[in-house]
């Protein structure tokens, strides 16, 4: 029996594998691979916009199937070196077969269990909130702390800092190695000001380098090693030695490891039939090559740097389904939000993502990525509780249940995605000295609540 490899032997591989330039990996081996596996499964033209939610786990174990045959063809590109990184397919399937299946993060009466789950799982899909947008240091640690004492927040990302003591921080200075460990301490502060010093974390989303990482994760102050180690590698089944160092850093530190790198709707991969299959092999691989904790996959629509469109939140079903049907691994998944603060449309993205999400039977999600984590400031805690409180409570719901609900949310939002409302940033959604949402922010939440109670998401349970 062929175990998976070691990091020791994939740096080897990585440097040793079979030569292929990163253009002709973008334009000829990773687009012709997803076009055979289309044919070869019969996959194409498969993505029902009128139903963006599958339902048909059939076709979610074709797409699984594909995925697996994909990455055992294509294997990694080490983009640092040009070589190829491949598994044999007894090694994926061990990597795979003994992946971890659950997963205690944090400590104490403040962790959280995350465990394997499987379409309509009463087992909560649990929430990790906020992702990594960009926030101001002065503003930093009363907004996390705000996120973290939202009790139904599971675990604790939050967002990034791109200073340090109000000096701007320069990538791959040491000013990014001395803003990982400020980042990490401030988040540490957070959690014990939220009366939560045990509640899971990931960290670092502020490390654009490995130094930030280097920094943050597992310095006397910082990340603990029982934190998640967020490292995100670039598109589509791709890794750099950059990404390498974060990696080995994480094993030297006895950590956990959150690997991501999400396929593209109209990129390398083509359509979303595509980026799912391609998806699915990242996660495999991830496994085999990258020894991950926590694996999943996800995809965006290049039109929008969006999922929650129609072809998104269906590839988004059929990539949870295929996973979470047909391994016992840790199944992560993102939605990608592009309203902001203070608007309905944010919630309504939020509740079509996170019920596709959690019925589909990811084990965790991270969210939201307000106004599409494209400006600085735009998330507030509020929108974190009302992403946790569907999550939860859309997770015993059957696919086919969340599929009628989702096209009654489309209409509220879809036409809005291209040119979204951004709304407000925190400073104008929240009261500056009490840190609670003005009065405007809170009744929309509860009005939109209320609205996906009688839709059918019992969030008058949770």
């Amino acid at each position: 029996m062929q175990n998976k490899p070691d990091i020791l032997e994939i740096l080897r591989r990585g440097e040793t594998g079979e030569y292929c330039t990163v253009k002709e990996w973008d334009v000829r081996r990773v687009p012709g691979a997803v076009r055979k596996m289309l044919k070869k499964y019969d996959l194409a033209n498969t993505c029902d916009v009128e139903n963006p939610v599958n339902y048909d786990y059939d076709l979610a174990d074709r797409f699984f199937q594909a995925g697996f045959d994909l990455a055992v063809e294509l294997g990694m590109l080490n983009e640092s070196t040009e070589r190829i990184i491949r598994v044999s397919e007894e090694e994926l399937s061990n990597a795979v077969k003994f992946a971890p299946s659950e997963l205690f993060l944090g400590e104490g009466v403040d962790g959280t269990w995350v465990k394997t789950r499987r379409p309509a799982d009463p087992y909560p899909c649990k929430v990790a909130a906020s992702l990594g947008i960009t926030v101001s240091e002065d503003l930093f640690l009363d907004l996390v702390t705000g996120i973290a004492r939202e009790r139904e927040v599971d675990i604790l990302e939050a967002g990034s800092i791109v200073t340090v003591h109000g000096e701007e921080v320069l990538s791959g200075t040491p000013f990014e190695t001395l803003m990982g460990h400020w980042h990490g301490q401030l988040h540490r502060e957070a959690r014990r000001r939220a009366g939560r010093p045990g509640i899971g974390a990931i960290g670092s989303i502020s490390a654009v380098t490995e130094y930030g990482q280097f920094g943050a994760y597992g310095t006397p102050g910082g990340f603990l090693p029982r934190d998640l180690a967020l490292i995100l590698l670039p598109s589509e089944l791709k890794v750099d030695y950059r990404s390498l160092q974060k990696i080995v850093h994480t094993i030297n530190m006895g950590g956990v490891l959150k690997c991501d790198s999400p396929s593209m709707i109209g990129g390398m991969s083509g359509p979303p039939e595509g980026a799912v299959i391609s998806a699915v092999a990242w996660s495999l691989l991830s496994y085999a090559i990258l020894q991950n904790t926590v694996g999943g996959g996800e995809t965006y629509d290049v039109r929008y740097l969006a999922n929650v469109n129609r072809e998104g939140l269906w590839a988004l079903s059929l990539i949870d389904q295929a996973l979470s049907r047909n391994t016992d691994t840790i199944v992560h998944t993102i939605a990608n939000e592009v309203s902001g603060p203070m608007t309905d449309t944010l919630l309504y993205e939020i509740a079509a993502g996170m019920s596709v999400i959690a019925s589909s039977g990811a084990s965790m999600t991270t969210g939201p990525r307000t106004a599409g984590g494209k400006l600085h400031d735009y998330i507030t805690p509020l929108e974190c509780r009302f992403l946790a409180e569907v999550t939860h409570a859309s997770s015993g719901l059957e696919p086919a249940v969340v599929n009628e609900i989702v096209k009654q949310l489309l209409p509220r939002y879809e036409d809005n995605i291209k040119t979204p409302n951004v709304g407000v940033p925190y400073q104008e959604a929240y009261d500056m000295e009490t840190h609670t949402p003005k009065k405007e922010w809170e009744d929309i939440y509860r009005r939109v609540k209320q609205e996906m109670i009688d839709l059918g998401i019992p969030m008058d349970t949770f």
